[in-house]
């Protein structure tokens, strides 16, 4: 009988855990993501790069590790909001736009965070859950960035990319949080194309790496609902295309005639605040000539005259001077004028600002005053200043901007508005507010002077969201542009140009409806919050139960 030798213990084979992508590429497409985000947004408006700089950013940090994640996000967020929030740096210096920006950088790289953290999931269902946990991160980063800190900056959301693309019309259905939904899944889907069509990019063992770079499927066209490259082609489809046909408010109704007025300013920049009275009397005259032209009859007689923010930097309730300015301009168009107004307090440290409704023969009405109820951080109030103070010289410019505490609803006599200031159209509530409030026609007042045209133009993209989010005929008005009126359907009309003098005319329905965004408020975001939640927690889970898998087959190997 021939002996055979012993056979060695044989260890149980795991596979080769997948390989992220490497690090120079990642770097690379981290950079692409933020550019491409940039692009999208205003005053470039390339809104189909929107999803690309998502997909981008969640390519590099697939599969990382967490701290790599993070920085990888943080990367591509600095490459964004540096450059986007650069116009906050005129106001108040260097200090708070670098402070601003790595904030807002810090949320994106959280985002990446959680993108790495997600791999359990994302890797199964052949990458079908790509657009699903997508859309619900970016939601749930945004939901947080809007808050925090010092109450949060909304610049730069993904929704405020959409205001030339289908995708806007989401914003009836779940407001801003929709679109970005939209927009979000729209990359995701795009990530799982890219993952399966390009298997060499792939994160796979290394035994496995040695197939073709393109991989073309042969779809079963029998059913065609099991072949992931085509859903998630119908997904980046259906959130980037077809909403083109989905109905939103309704553009019919009575009209009122509102008139907006760009008086203008006689320099850019900080010496604004020193120009108090001519930017008021410039905003006087426009008034009166808009009078004389409807005299003459080439313009409508105006319902309601709106003012942007800062016209009157004076405080008309205490000036004498700037109140009998303000009066004859009203009596002569014939109007009530909703002026943006500075108004000084007890403190001179401390400052509000206001719309404040003045009617012809009888001056401000005290029941119809709106006081701006966010005053933003590092703009409008500067925490931090005694530490600021020490790094830059131009802190002390941004005085205490103390905060309203009631909605901007102004009823004028001929229609009701919803009134907001400058910044707060970003922020989804307060618009709304209004609008639960009984506004007709959504106006923002603002004052581009101190910033750039690149700012005016990510503003009126907001605008333009609103006016769909809540099926409400809308209007900007900024002492130097950019101004102009929005329909329903986030169309802009008589827009007016940066730096000029402009006085735009045009009848605006009054709606009453309510689309199902101004129903259900902040419950879409709520809910995508409460759902990204439980995918980080279950991908917590499926990390664990691997774990364990391991750790019990090194123990079955020793064993042997």
């Amino acid at each position: 009988m021939t002996l055979q030798p012993p056979v060695a213990p044989q260890v149980m084979a795991h596979a080769e855990p997948p390989a992220p992508m490497p690090l120079r590429p990642a770097l690379i497409l981290s950079v692409a993501a933020g550019l491409a985000l940039l692009f999208a947004l205003p005053p470039f408006d390339l809104w189909p790069l929107a999803p690309v700089g998502v997909a981008l950013l969640a390519v590099a940090t697939h599969r990382r590790r967490l701290r790599a994640g993070f920085g990888l996000g943080f990367l591509a967020g600095v490459v964004l909001f540096f450059p986007l929030l650069r116009w906050t740096s005129f106001a108040a210096g260097w200090l708070p736009w670098t402070l601003l920006s790595t904030a807002e950088a810090v949320f994106f790289g959280l985002t990446g965070m959680a993108t790495a953290w997600l791999r359990p999931l994302l890797d199964r269902y052949r990458g079908l859950l790509w657009p699903l946990l997508l859309g619900l991160l970016w939601v749930t980063q945004e939901a947080a960035r809007d808050r925090a800190p010092f109450g949060g900056f909304p610049w730069g959301r993904l929704a405020f990319s959409q205001a030339g693309a289908p995708a806007l019309r989401f914003a009836a259905y779940g407001g801003a949080p929709a679109v970005t939904f939209a927009v979000a899944a729209a990359g995701g889907a795009l990530v799982g194309l890219f993952l399966l069509l390009f298997p060499a990019w792939r994160a796979r063992p290394a035994a496995e790496r040695r197939k073709p770079w393109l991989a073309l499927p042969s779809p079963d066209w029998r059913k065609p609902w099991r072949e992931p490259v085509l859903v998630l082609l119908l997904i980046a489809l259906a959130f980037l295309a077809l909403p083109r046909g989905l109905p939103v408010g309704d553009a019919g109704g009575p009209t009122k005639v509102v008139a907006i007025v760009q008086g203008n300013v006689p320099r850019l920049g900080l010496d604004f605040n020193s120009q108090r009275r001519a930017v008021l009397d410039n905003h006087v005259k426009a008034t009166l000539e808009l009078a004389a032209d409807v005299k003459a009859g080439k313009q409508k007689q105006p319902d309601l005259v709106v003012w942007p923010e800062n016209s009157s930097d004076i405080d008309p309730l205490r000036n004498q001077d700037a109140a009998s300015e303000i009066s004859a301009a009203a009596d002569e168009i014939g109007a009530p004028i909703l002026v943006g107004a500075v108004l000084r307090t007890g403190n001179p440290s401390n400052i509000k600002n206001a719309g404040l409704l003045w009617v012809p023969g009888a001056g401000p009405d005290p029941t119809q005053r709106y006081v701006k109820r966010h005053p933003v951080p590092f703009a409008e109030y500067m925490p931090l200043r005694s530490i600021a103070r020490l790094v830059s010289d131009k802190v002390d410019l941004v005085k205490n901007m103390l905060a309203g505490s009631k909605p901007g609803v102004l009823r004028t006599g001929p229609l009701t508005l919803g009134d907001v200031i400058c910044f707060e159209v970003a922020y989804d509530g307060i618009v709304r507010d209004t609008v639960t409030g009984g506004a007709q026609v959504l106006a923002v007042q603002t004052n581009n002077a101190t910033f750039n045209e690149a700012e005016a133009r990510q503003q009126m993209a907001m605008v333009q969201l609103r006016a769909v989010e809540h099926g409400r005929d809308s209007l900007m008005v900024s002492t130097v542009g950019v101004s102009g009126f929005v329909d329903v359907y986030g169309n802009v009309h008589k827009e007016t140009g940066f730096n000029t003098k402009s006085v735009q005319v045009r009848a605006m329905h009054l709606g009453s409806s309510r689309t199902l965004a101004t129903r259900l408020g902040a419950l879409p975001e709520f809910a995508a919050v409460a759902l990204a939640a439980a995918a980080l927690v279950g991908a917590y889970v499926l990390r664990r139960r691997r774990r364990s898998n391991t750790d019990e087959g090194a123990g079955k190997a020793e064993a042997r």
